[in-house]
Parts: structure tokens; sequence; C-alpha cells
């Protein structure tokens, strides 16, 4: 019996080389799939934008997409996708889809899903932290740490995603109320700008315990993994993009 759309095109873009597969999964994802029968240009559109969201580069996406052509070319069998063997029309809507948002400035420093800041206004935070500190002959990476608290959501399907970004973004909110910058990075990555103190790794523990807690009561979320990891600042502000990019995707 073949294996439903969904999963072909999963496994044939993970052979492509998709490297995080917690977050291959969107609700755009699930829109395709149900557009596979009629006219998927707008649903790809949305895909494209909605990667490029999430922090994925063109080549990627597109070989996404090509994953879901052979998929969809083969359906009995799984299948390598072939990037040369992209419909001309569904590589233009997904690439103009991802082009529209990444080449789009966002000006609104708050995530409206979540309340959190975005990683553009955690680093302009960040980059005050290392100018004051370089004011005062200090270093950032000696005073401050990155908290990252991240969702394994790869077998999570579909709206759920979105609620497990709110639950966690709402675990920050409670753990971290004196003043922390909290930031969403990625679909399944939120982050706090913490200084470091006696109190950090109760904390740390905090974040963890609260996010399963409200995890495990929804059903789609019951059973999924949570890591809550410190990360160490870079010594230098330059280093700091290099940072976020890295660790914005689980």
């Amino acid at each position: 019996m073949p294996l439903p759309l969904r999963d072909r095109w999963r496994a044939a873009s993970a052979a492509a080389g998709w490297r995080f597969p917690s977050d291959w999964s969107l609700p755009e994802v699930d829109a395709v799939c149900a557009a596979a029968d009629g006219d998927l240009l707008p649903a790809l559109g949305a895909l494209g934008g909605a990667r490029a969201r999430s922090g994925a580069g063109l080549p990627e996406v597109l070989d996404d997409v090509a994953a879901l052509h052979a998929a969809m070319a083969l359906p009995d069998d799984l299948v390598a996708a072939d990037a040369d063997a992209l419909p001309a029309a569904w590589l233009r809507a997904a690439a103009e889809g991802w082009a529209e948002v990444a080449g789009t400035p966002r000006t609104d420093p708050v995530d409206p899903l979540t309340g959190l800041s975005t990683a553009a206004y955690l680093h302009r935070r960040l980059a005050e932290v290392y100018r004051r500190s370089r004011h005062r002959g200090g270093c950032p990476s000696a005073t401050h740490v990155l908290l990252l608290a991240a969702a394994d959501l790869s077998g999570v399907v579909g709206w759920p995603r979105l609620a497990a970004q709110v639950l966690l973004a709402e675990t920050l909110h409670v753990v971290f109320d004196r003043g922390e910058t909290l930031a969403v990075l990625g679909p399944s990555v939120c982050a706090a700008l913490v200084e470091r103190d006696a109190g950090l790794s109760a904390r740390v523990a905090a974040v963890r315990a609260g996010a399963l807690d409200r995890f495990s009561r929804e059903d789609a979320l019951s059973g999924v993994p949570v890591s809550v990891r410190v990360e160490r600042l870079p010594l230098v502000l330059p280093g700091v993009a290099g940072l976020l990019k890295a660790v914005s995707r689980a």
C-alpha cells in the first residue's frame, strides 16, 4: 500500500539533505498536500514564505519542492528529489513566496503569535549589551547567557506546531519575569537573554518542567521532547549573528 503523499515527500526531502527534521512540518505543508489534486501554485507560494520565516535558505526550499514533485510523480515508490525535473511554474511560485518574505525587513519587534521579541530585536538587544560591557571594560560572555528552549516537533503535524510555540513562549514568560529579553528564533526554538547568577540552574529546570507540563495537557503534544540548554555568548559582537542563525532551527 503506497505511503501517504506527506510521508513520501518528507522522506524524499530528508534524503535530499533537509537538515532540520523538527522544522520540516508546517501548516503550509498540509495545505500543499490538500491542494495536490488542484492548483498547487498558491500553496507553494505560501510554503516558500513560511520556509523563509523559519530560516530556510532558497536552495533547500527548492530541493524540498523538488522532493514533493518526485513524490507526486512516483506515488508507489520512495523517490529521490531531482531539482532539474522541477516544473518552472512550481519553482517560480516557491521562489517568489520565499523572496517576498526574505526580502522584506521586519520592523515590528514583537512576534504576533507568541508575544516574544523577534530575532532581529534580540540581535539589537545583544548589541546594546556588548556596547555597555565594552564601556565598562567587561565581556558579555562573562555576565550573560542565551537560554534556548526547543521542542522536537518532527512528529507533530499541522496546527499543533503553532500551539507548541505558544506554550514554549508562555513558559518563558512565567519563568523569566524580571525584564529579560525573550525572543522566538524559529518554529520550535525560543530564547531568553539572561544574566548569569546563582539561580540560573533552577530557572533552566523550571523552563523544562513548565514546558513539559503544558505539553502534557495537549493530546497532540504529550510526550514531545523538550530540550533546554544554556548557550555561551561569543566573545565579540560580530559572532552574534552566526550564533543566532545556528541556534534558530532544531
